[in-house]
This record gives structure tokens, sequence and C-alpha cells, in this order.
């Protein structure tokens, strides 16, 4: 048999028609155990043969003109058939299957023993005895978009994920400067930035009415008093900014018609989580200009209101990363991997979800430990005041301890840490030596990776504050 002649019928107007010559062409060279096999010739009549099991499956109602990207189909129908045979006749499900292309659209969603095929552009019409299935996930926010308009809403989004990670940081130095509580008032549409020497002076003089200036910063000068604004100042305006990257590419791409309506309301949701980011950031910055509750306590933002205003931005960076690679890469790397693999992917996935949960809680927990600046406390370590449990940590009862003692704080911190590093390196011991698709394994092996940076981090600034306090 010939190969290109497969191709070219496969690539022709009608599926279904081209899938029964296929089927008669094929079905005669291949059996269904050459789906396993590992030589070359043999493997691509199987992915034909298989792409015929899938194209009858999706046109079994009625034929549907399209075009579909031959290399694409062979590898989602070589997938899905071996998952089909596996499966030893509970029904065939295939995983969702978008592809946007030059000259092919076609979307495959995945529901238990059933599988629905829609067409951007023309509509599918699918049996009378089976359900209507809604589209979920990246095969909902790509539906009907082309290749180039799907490509380009996901490096706009990833642009706009990396500008709130830049966000995070910044807002960081602004905290690690103690910066935050230079500027006394707050304006929804922003701030003119001052200009003369008496408008310094003036802002100056607002600085001089708060807490912090009386109790820690009196001996501050006027110029020492320019850096720690421009640091606040600079904060906010590069949040008012991203507000700008992420409307005016969204009404644009709206008015092309780029975006559909599952993929709207993630928008819409991400537009007004950063619009109330900085009513959260200034509610965070009005408790540090209150007054103390004791004449001994420092003035600071409330760590409640810090881990909301960290919090909040953590899930913005995460909707909007995650939904940029919903658009980059609409088809997951586990659904064209071969069986192993995918098994593999499957349980790393279930390993991950709580991995994920305990990251995200240790990294709560070390809002609370630099808002209380709880790190200070304790230097050494395992020990703490050469104790396992300081003495301190019962000081306050109840649940307010979790959140306001500075030996319970920090405590718990350090173990949610060590539980996160052992954690990381279980995880990364478990799964490196199975088969998994490349990407989760470039994944797994960055996550081992950063895990180690970040304890590196934290070993050199816990013995470089080790050092300090003996010298001092």
């Amino acid at each position: 048999m010939q190969i290109p002649s497969c191709r070219s019928r496969l690539l022709s107007g009608n599926l279904l028609k081209a899938a029964q010559q296929l089927a008669g062409i094929v079905s005669p060279h291949v059996s269904r155990q050459s789906i396993h096999s590992t030589s070359s010739s043999s493997l691509s009549v199987s992915r034909l043969s298989a792409a015929c099991q899938l194209a009858r499956r999706c046109c079994q109602a009625e034929p549907v003109l399209v075009n579909l990207d031959v290399q694409q189909l062979r590898r989602v129908a070589c997938s899905s058939y071996r998952q089909a045979q596996s499966s030893q006749g509970r029904g065939f499900a295939a995983q969702a299957f978008s592809k946007s292309g030059s000259i092919s659209q076609h979307v495959v969603t995945r529901k238990q023993s059933t599988l629905a095929a829609s067409m951007p552009g023309a509509a599918s019409k699918l049996a009378p005895q089976q359900h209507r299935h809604v589209l979920t996930g990246a095969a909902a926010q790509t539906a009907g978009l082309s290749d180039r308009a799907r490509k380009q809403i996901g490096f706009w989004l990833a642009g706009c994920s990396g500008w709130v990670f830049s966000m995070v940081v910044l807002g960081g130095m602004t905290r690690l400067t103690r910066s935050g509580l230079s500027m006394t008032d707050w304006k929804f549409t922003g701030e003119a930035s001052p200009q003369s020497l008496a408008d310094w002076e003036a802002e100056f003089n607002k600085y001089k009415q708060s807490p912090e200036y009386r109790k820690v910063n009196r001996s501050m000068s006027l110029e020492e008093f320019k850096f720690i604004y421009w640091m606040e100042y600079a904060h906010r305006m590069w949040g008012r900014a991203l507000g700008f990257v992420f409307a005016v590419p969204a009404v644009y791409f709206g008015f092309r018609g780029y975006i559909n309506l599952a993929l709207s309301k993630n928008l819409g949701l991400f537009f007004l989580m950063g619009g109330t980011q900085g009513l959260v950031g200034w509610w965070m910055v009005k408790s540090g200009l209150q007054e103390p509750k004791t004449e001994w306590d420092t003035p600071r933002v409330s760590p409640y209101r810090l881990a909301a205003h960290l919090t909040s931005a953590f899930a913005i960076y995460s909707g909007l990363l995650w939904t940029s690679l919903n658009m980059l890469y609409p088809v997951s790397s586990a659904a064209l991997a071969p069986a192993a693999a995918t098994a593999g992917a499957s349980a790393l996935r279930r390993v991950a979800h709580p991995l994920a949960a305990i990251i995200g809680i240790t990294a709560v927990s070390g809002v609370f430990v630099a808002g209380m600046d709880a790190g200070r406390a304790y230097n050494d370590f395992p020990y703490m005041a050469g104790q396992w449990i300081p003495d301190e940590y019962w000081a306050i009862r109840g649940w307010r301890g979790f959140f306001e003692n500075t030996a319970a704080v920090q405590l718990h911190h350090r173990v949610l840490a060590s539980t996160t590093l052992v954690s990381v390196l279980t995880t990364w011991v478990l799964f490196r030596g199975r088969p998994l698709p490349h990407a989760s394994r470039q994944i797994l092996h960055g996550l081992a990776a950063m895990t180690a940076v970040q304890v590196r981090f934290k070993t050199v600034y816990v013995t470089r504050c080790h050092f300090l306090q003996r010298v001092s």
C-alpha cells in the first residue's frame, strides 16, 4: 500500500467517506496487535487504522465536511485507540482534543463512554439518542478560535501573568525597604508624583503624621523619604499600568471575535480581581497607619490583610498562567503520549494536587512570618533558642496564637517548609524513573531545582542573621 495516497484521501473533504475508504485500504494490511509494534512501517499503518476508527466514531451520526491535519489525527487516534483496547470494552473515551490549524479545526470532548465532535463554523449533529455534552476547560476556551487567535491570546495572557509576577517581586522589595507606609492616602485613579520641592515637603509632612515616622523614622531626612516614596509609588503605578495592558488588548480581541463565551468569563473574572486588588492593597496599608495598641509595638500592617493581599495576587497569577497555557497548549502532552507515559502522568497528577496545596499553605504562612518580623526572633535551626519548641509558643492561647504569636508563627512555618521539602524530594525520587511525557518530566525537575534554590536561599539568610546577631 502507499501511505501518501492514504494521506491525500484523509485530507479530502468528506471525513466519513475518507475514513471508510482508508479503512478498506488499511484493514487487510494490519492486525489489531500491530498497534503495539515497534516497527516504523507497521506503526505508521497502525496509526492510520486507528485514525479510521476514530473518524468512524466521530461521524457515526451524519457525514460532516471538515479537513484534518493527518499528523495530529494520527497521534490522537493512536493514543485513544490504545486506551480503548486496554479498557476491554468499557467504552471509548478520548482525552480532550482541540486543534485549530490553517486548514483545519476540530474539537473532541471527553465524556464517559461517548465521544462528541464539533467543528467550529459548522454544526455537528449528534444522534437523537446521544446526550448533549458541554465543552469545558481548554476545549471550551479555544472552541471556535483560529490558530492565530489562540496563540495571540495565549502570549498576551502569559505576558500579563509575568507582569503580575513582577508586581509580587516589586511588592516584596517595597516590604523589605519598609516603603509601604510612605504614601498616606490613595486614589483609585492614581496619584500625581511630586514635582517641586513644595510638593515633596507636603508629602513628607503627611508622612510625619503617621505612627511609623514618630516611632521608627524620626531621624529620616527628605532625601531618605524620597527613596521609600518612589518605591511605593512605583509599586502602585506598575499595578495600574497592568490594568491597561490587560484591558486594552481584551477590547481589541473582543472586536476581532477572538474571545468566545467561556474565555470571556475567565477574562471578566481576572479583570474584577485585578481591580479589587488595589482596594485590598489600600485596605492593608491603612491598617499600618493606625496607632499601635501599645506604645512598645512597632507600627506595621496587619498580617491578616497582608496575607489577603498576597494570596489574591497568587490567585490572579495562577489563573492567568493556567489560562495562557490552555490557549497555547490546548492538547495535554499526556493525551498524546504512549500508554505508559499517560499512566505515569495520571499518577503524578494525583500527587501534584495535594503537593500544590502544601506549597500554597507554606507560602501563606511565610506571609505571617514576614508581617510580624518573626524571622528575626529565632536565628538558629533546627532549634529555636536552644529548644525544639520554645517556651514563648504557649504565650497566646486559642486560634489567635497560630497567627499572632511570633514563636508559633515561625515554628509552624518551619514545619510546613520542612514538609514541603520532604514532599517535593519524595515526589521527584518516586517519579523521575517512571515513564512520563517530556513536559511533565521537565516540570518535575524544575520543581525539585527551585525547591533546592529556595532552601539554599533560606539557609544563607538564617546564617547571615545569626552572624549579625552575634556580632552586635
